[in-house]
């Protein structure tokens, strides 16, 4: 998890003309829940224009960590909560365990897929309203033994198998697509592992090791299966946040910690 100031007051700035700007829209989105047999769900993605702000004002940015995927047949573990200002986004749920003892999907921003086998269809996850969407049941029939889909902030994780699809944003000037959801993971004797949805990661089958979710994305992680031993659930992405207003305001007057800045298309 990062902490920045990233406007420690909204005043002159550099120019000197003292014009602070009254509002800014922002992009923030939580650390991806880490895969268990399910996958992981994506962090909570809020976005809006017109969040007040006031001149002087410090407004403190945290970054959320996106969650490590469980060994062997243990649960994933929850993302972290990104925050900006007044604004928490919430991390992403965790993916179900598999094993004798299969278990649900965490709740989240969106909620992380249930896990398959054991002869239990676990739940997926719950989201949080308006940041994300359900994780997706686990299945533990003979012939499609697979963990459920995370959810994404375009759309629910599947019962079972792929993660929903995340959502693109040109707030930083190109459309990136983030915050998808992690795909539930596959037993080899039965049933094929899930995809990622558009910008989350994809599953293992068998005991291998699922993908880990794209750094600064807030996207799920990808759950492991079962070849005789099992496999490793991937790591949640960690998550973003992006503030923008027009240039014709002033810059932030300082910050600190280590944010990135750009100055492109009408905008800082």
């Amino acid at each position: 998890m990062l902490t920045v100031n990233a406007a420690s007051g909204f005043g002159s700035g550099g120019g000197g003309g003292g014009n602070p700007p009254s509002d800014v829209e922002y992009l923030c989105i939580a650390g991806g829940g880490g895969g268990g047999n399910g996958g992981g769900g994506a962090g909570g993605y809020r976005t809006a224009a017109g969040l007040a702000v006031a001149s002087g004002s410090g407004l403190t940015v945290t970054i959320g960590g996106g969650g490590a995927g469980g060994v062997g047949a243990a649960t994933g573990v929850a993302g972290s909560d990104s925050v900006f200002s007044s604004i928490t986004s919430d991390g992403g749920g965790f993916g179900g365990p598999t094993g004798g003892a299969p278990g649900p999907g965490g709740n989240g921003g969106s909620g992380g897929g249930g896990g398959g086998e054991g002869g239990v269809n676990s739940a997926g996850g719950s989201a949080t309203a308006g940041q994300g969407n359900n994780g997706g049941s686990g299945s533990s029939s003979g012939t499609n033994q697979v963990g459920g889909g995370g959810g994404g902030k375009g759309g629910a994780g599947a019962s079972p198998g792929n993660g929903g699809n995340g959502s693109a944003s040109s707030i930083n000037g190109s459309a990136v697509t983030r915050a998808g959801g992690g795909g539930g993971g596959a037993d080899v004797r039965g049933g094929t592992p899930g995809n990622g949805g558009t910008g989350g990661a994809t599953a293992g089958v068998g005991n291998a090791t699922a993908s880990n979710a794209t750094v600064n994305t807030g996207s799920g992680a990808g759950g492991g299966g079962y070849s005789g031993s099992y496999g490793t659930g991937g790591a949640g992405g960690s998550g973003y946040v992006c503030i923008r207003y027009a240039n014709t305001y002033d810059a932030a007057s300082a910050t600190t910690g280590s944010p990135s800045y750009a100055d492109s298309g009408g905008y800082h």
